[in-house]
Parts: C-alpha cells; structure tokens; sequence
C-alpha cells in the first residue's frame, strides 16, 4: 500500500515537473500602457492561442530607464538581468546595436518576412545588412489641418496636397491675413520639422559611409530656410516647449500641425473638434532632386536579446503577431491608434474604415498607402549629436547667423563628437 502511494506521488511529480519544463515566460520591456503595453497584451492573447504554454510578461519600463539599463547591464556583463523582448526607438536601434554587439539577436534568417513592412521602417532597423528589430509603430508623417478653418480663408484639403513648401507657404500666409489663424507650432530649438523635412527628400545628416554631410548638404540648407521663412513670416509659430505646443493644437489656436501619425491620438483628445480635421500627406521641398511628400518622424521596433534561452520563442511569438497578423492591427488600433508599418493591415476594412474625428476620411488607409512612400534613410551612430548640433544651427540663423556659417560650425561639432 504504501509502495504504491510513493510510486504515485512519484509520477504526479514526474508529471508536475514535465509540465513546468515545458511553460515558457518570456519577459517584454516597453513603456505607454494606452499604446505599447496594451499591443503587447493583445498580441500575448494571440499566441497564447498558438502556443499555450507560452506567458508573456510585460515590465512597464519608460524609455529612458530602457536605455539606461541596457547600458548598465552591458557595461557590467550581467545580461541576465536583461529582458527576452524590449522596445527600441528607432533613431537609437542603429547606435546600439554597433556599441553592444552581440547583445540583439540577429533576425534575418529567423523566417520574418521582412518584405512585408514598409521599406524605410525595415531600413532603421538593419545594421550592414543584417535586421535586429521587428517594426512596430507607424511614425508616418502626416499634414493634419482644421478643415473649418481652410474654408474660411477658401481653401481645401486638397489645395494642401501633393504641394510644394513654396506653395504650402503662400497659402499659409494667405490664410494667416483672412483668419488669424497660423497654419502650424513647433517647440523651439527643436529640429523635428527640419528632420521630417529633410528625410522627405531621401537625405539625412550623415552620407552613405557614415560621414557628416552637414555644412555641403544643399538639402538640410534648403529645409533650414524653409524653416526660417515658416517662423518669420508667421505661418508657423514656436512655442518654448512639448507641453505648449500640444496646447497649440487641443486650443484650437493653430489651423494644423506636421508630425508623425501618432499625432492624432492629441488631435482627436478634444471632442469639440470633431468633423474639423483632415489629413494629407507632407510638403515637398522644390529645389532638391529627390524631393517627395512623405516622411517619417518617431517610431520603435521590438527587439530580441541574444543571451535569452528562449530567443527561439520570442521570435516565435513575434513572427506570428507583429510580423504576422492582421487581427492584431485590427485589435488594437480603435483604442490605441497604434497605426502598423505591416502592410497587408492596410488591406484591413478596419484599416479603410471611415473616421468621423476627420470628417468620415479613411485616414489609416491613407497613412498606411504614405508608408509605402516614405523615403529609406539611415540615422548612424550619431544622429542624436547630429541632431543637437542642428537645433543650435536653426536658432543661430533665426538669430542672424549666415547659414552656411552655421552649418559648418555644427558639422565641426559633431566630428569633435565622434573623435578621430
């Protein structure tokens, strides 16, 4: 009797054990509980159809504690305190991966189809040919304008697209005498506008070996006058900070704003504007040679982390999620507006349905055909220097600077940053 109750216990053991063997917890790092975090649970619902066995674990982290983490735990050799999954910004993806290597999991013969995202989200995520991350969030640039207030000056939205910034501007200050109203607000010192600008022309700060390309690039020059001309004739008005430039938008005091999609999920946080909005795509520039009207500003992608014992199951569940279903784009963009660069969402009636916020326009149908356009650039090691050195360029010319003395003193900034 008693043998065959330690023969029992044995196998409700054996049984116990094997099916702990065989549960996984993959363990996710990323931030925004309204938009991230709340994908990554829709999507851990997804594959637990797939694979049952598998828990997702979601660590709230904001974006600078992953940064500063991952740097530690790198610094330090303690990978293991690392997560399986984390959520990588775009315009940093490139400067990790090239001073921690070996750290990302290398996902170019993990079975992703690559091919299904748009081409210059898969580029910020590529290091000399090889991809590290999956791309998320859709960081498209848009034009987003009040339509009420176009009327009143006798204008469209369809005046505002497929222009060019000479155009945009003319009718901008046009619309500026008969209402009041400037078209745009951006934070001053910050050189968002001049970024989305210049990558609509399929330029950038640095050339294709990773040299600075600032002081000779004829394309910044053009954008940094645009820019000038923008703030100096009114059309567009600087505010001192994020804060005050979202209240530019949710008061009602400028007709529109330039940015990255995500953008409308501020717009749309002002229930009295319903029915007054719309979207088309950006300005072009009218002297550069590769001048387009799409662009890009923010946006991350989800990357795996070499040392985790179970990489082969991260991407797994990211293979069959945000590389790989439809559902989960349908999911999660009416709460979140977590727009996709995975293009067969585009496809989606959920991606094509009208928007009554922007006057019954199918606005993710249209971000989404813009994504397909938006010119590929490579941000480099240093882009956030780059950028700074920018910032302080635009300020100095708006200040009276000449503008190419201004350019080659940020160009000279940034090859002291990198060294010899």
């Amino acid at each position: 009797m008693r043998k065959n109750l330690i023969i029992t216990l044995a196998l409700v053991l054996v049984i116990a054990l094997s099916g702990l063997a065989s549960a996984v917890e993959i363990t996710v790092w990323c931030w925004d509980p309204l938009f991230n975090i709340y994908a990554m649970e829709e999507a851990a619902k997804i594959y637990k159809e797939i694979n049952p066995d598998v828990t997702i674990n979601i660590v709230e982290t904001p974006w600078d504690d992953v940064q500063t983490k991952l740097t530690t735990a790198v610094m330090a050799g303690q990978l293991n305190t690392l997560p399986d999954i984390l959520l990588m910004q775009d315009n940093a993806l490139i400067k990790n991966v090239t001073n921690f290597p070996g750290v990302f999991y290398d996902l170019t013969d993990s079975g992703i189809d690559f091919s299904q995202f748009a081409d210059f989200k898969v580029r910020l995520t590529t290091v000399d040919g090889r991809n590290y991350g999956v791309p998320f969030d859709n960081g498209t640039a848009i034009t987003a304008l009040r339509t009420d207030i176009l009327e009143q000056a006798g204008y469209t939205l369809e005046d505002f697209t497929d222009i060019t910034w000479s155009e945009f501007i003319e009718m901008g200050k046009d619309i500026l005498a008969k209402t009041g109203y400037p078209l745009l607000s951006s934070v001053s010192e910050s050189p968002d506008h001049v970024m989305v600008t210049l990558q609509s022309a399929r330029s950038w700060m640095f050339d294709e070996n990773g040299n600075v390309f600032i002081a000779n690039n004829e394309v910044l020059k053009e954008t940094v006058e645009i820019y000038v001309e923008l703030v100096k004739s009114g059309v567009l008005v600087q505010v001192p900070d994020w804060e005050q430039y979202i209240g530019t938008i949710n008061r009602g005091t400028v007709a529109g704003t330039i940015n990255g999609c995500w953008i409308i999920g501020t717009i749309v946080a002002q229930p009295d504007q319903a029915g007054k909005w719309g979207i088309t795509n950006v300005p072009r520039l009218d002297k550069a040679p590769n001048a387009t009207n799409y662009s890009n500003q923010g946006g991350s992608s989800w990357m795996v982390l070499n040392h985790s014992p179970n990489k082969d199951v991260a991407v797994d569940f990211l293979k069959h999620t945000f590389a790989g279903s439809v559902e989960l784009y349908e999911t999660i963009l009416p709460s979140s507006g977590a727009l996709a660069t995975y293009l067969p969402a585009g496809d989606s009636d959920v991606y094509n349905e009208p928007h009554p916020f922007f006057g019954g326009q199918p606005i993710y149908a249209d971000i989404t055909e813009f994504a397909a356009k938006v010119p590929a650039v490579t941000y480099g090691v240093y882009n956030y220097e780059a950028r700074d050195a920018v910032a302080v360029a635009i300020s100095q010319v708006l200040a009276g600077w000449d503008i190419n003395s201004a350019l080659r003193e940020a160009e000279e900034t940034v090859k002291f940053l990198m060294g010899p």
